[in-house]
């Protein structure tokens, strides 16, 4: 497609894509080439995905190597923000919070820097994944997590206002209509999806959340195997309003990159004007905007 000069006045995003293993400093490593190249590629804003820190092999494991957010560990990333000059979307940070000392569970935490490092905003997962799937395995987050107790107001970034939520979240329409309905214009969804459940919903479940929203979605995935118990599907992508895949990273670790034209956003809700037209007379229950 050809591109305009006054495109690339538009706002540009990197979506990170990796193999997360138990090893946190060579998850790091990692992840902060991917962002240093995003940075070179003049991206201001770098989404990376669900467990960026680590994935560990069993719930005593993942508690182990679980840290707060003062840790060491989003002290670095705090570091490579301001060394890069971007803002970072981490897509889910095992945080020990402060109730870690009475219940000996983490949160699920995305965590948003700006680009002098300093933390902008934070979501704890509200729903969890306690699902079994044949030919996945069994999938018990709750053994190690508690969910999250409320939704995060959308965060104005360079790119636009970013609703936040993770992975097993876009499976409920209603956190995501909140976030639109309070200002959203990207919705985020770092994941690590499985093998069978990826390839049968993950680019269908982000396109629908695209098309009924009216938002950009943004999905840093997850990919390849992290150890003999656990793999994940990848196929990150970037999703505009009206549901076309603008961008995908292709297999492996590596990123892609797209253009936020909010300009689009606002003509496409103008043309197509579905918030205008809900009848929360119906089902005022569902779907409300945040308070």
């Amino acid at each position: 497609m050809a591109i305009s000069s006054s495109s690339w006045e538009l706002p540009l995003v990197a979506v990170c894509q990796v193999t997360s293993t138990p090893d946190k400093q060579q998850n790091f490593k990692t992840c902060a080439e991917l962002v240093r190249e995003a940075a070179r590629l003049g991206a201001c804003l770098a989404f990376l995905p669900e467990a960026f820190d680590f994935i560990a092999r069993d719930p005593e494991e993942t508690l182990r190597l679980s840290e707060p957010l003062s840790g060491n560990l989003l002290g670095e990333y705090t570091q490579l923000a301001r060394e890069c000059g971007l803002w970072l979307s981490l897509g889910g940070f095992h945080e020990r919070g402060q109730d870690w000392k009475q219940t000996q569970k983490i949160y699920n935490c995305h965590v948003i820097l700006n680009n002098k490092g300093s933390v902008v905003a934070t979501y704890r997962k509200t729903h969890l994944c306690d699902v079994e799937i044949p030919g996945q395995g069994p999938m018990r987050e709750s053994n190690s997590t508690i969910p999250g107790p409320s939704l995060e107001s959308p965060v104005s970034t360079p790119a636009g206002k970013i609703g936040l939520a993770i992975c097993y979240d876009m499976r409920f329409p209603e956190l995501s209509l909140a976030l639109v309905q309070a200002g959203a214009e990207i919705l985020t969804y770092p994941s690590a999806f499985g093998s069978v459940t990826g390839p049968a919903h993950w680019e269908v479940l982000l396109r629908a959340r695209a098309i009924e929203t009216q938002c950009y979605v943004v999905a840093a995935a997850q990919c390849g195997r992290h150890h003999e118990k656990r793999a994940s599907y990848g196929h990150s992508m970037v999703v505009d309003p009206w549901g076309t895949v603008v961008a995908r990273c292709s297999e492996g670790p590596g990123l892609c990159l797209a253009r936020i034209d909010l300009g689009y956003l606002r003509q496409l809700r103008q043309n197509l004007p579905v918030f205008q037209h809900r009848r929360p007379d119906l089902y005022s229950s569902l779907g409300h905007p945040l308070s």
